[in-house]
């Protein structure tokens, strides 16, 4: 009788202890990924702030081009400035999305590549290049090395922002779990926020 008591209740607890085991592990599991998708959100937030400094200094550059006309000039110089100034999100992204369509209301406006060249050609004094030109040198960046600069600048925006936000939705989809806010798996994290702005690239013309 008493290994037969015995092995009644073992096997529950066998069966238990191997339930507690499995889930402890399932816990983990979703505690580290929670905790990866975290570090992604971060990583991703870092090249989206590099990449939105790097635009507004590259329109700077362009602001202060001879070449450009002084109403365009003053218009990015004010949108770039304002973008840089910003810190609180909100106000950042409303003056994201200002410098975006500053852009393109300058750059797609008929004429834009004709005028740079013909000012170019004219003998215009180019641009001081600050980030573009290795420090150190006093080289002056051509106006067509400068549009590629801004029009690379303006789409890494586009990317970073992208992959930002699919790191901020693959985040949030994570930490609606039922389980995860029971058992409080995403800890003090913040929960992070999308970014939200106007960052369609400009259409640039063919230079030349």
């Amino acid at each position: 009788m008493i290994p037969g008591v015995l092995s009644d209740w073992l096997t529950p607890l066998i069966a238990l202890f191997a339930l507690v085991v499995l889930f402890s592990f399932y816990i983990s599991w979703r505690a580290t990924r929670l905790d990866r998708l975290h570090t992604r959100v971060e990583t991703a937030h870092a090249a989206l702030d590099a990449a939105l400094l790097r635009r507004s200094a590259v329109v700077l550059e362009l602001a202060s081009a001879s070449e450009l006309e002084p109403a365009s000039s003053v218009l990015l110089a004010d949108a770039a400035g304002q973008a840089r100034r910003a810190e609180e999100q909100g106000r950042r992204e409303l003056a994201e999305s200002n410098l975006s369509r500053a852009l393109r209301a300058v750059v797609e406006e008929p004429g834009f590549a004709g005028g740079m060249s013909d000012a170019a050609a004219q003998g215009g004094g180019g641009v001081t290049a600050g980030p573009i030109v290795p420090a150190g040198t006093s080289g002056e960046a051509p106006p067509a090395e400068l549009l590629a600069e801004v029009e690379s600048a303006a789409k890494r925006v586009h990317i970073a922002r992208r992959f930002y936000n699919d790191a901020v939705a693959a985040t949030r989809e994570a930490r609606s779990s039922r389980l995860v806010r029971v058992l409080r798996l995403a800890g003090r994290a913040p929960m992070p926020d999308f970014f939200e702005m106007d960052d369609e690239p400009p259409v640039f013309p063919p230079w030349g």
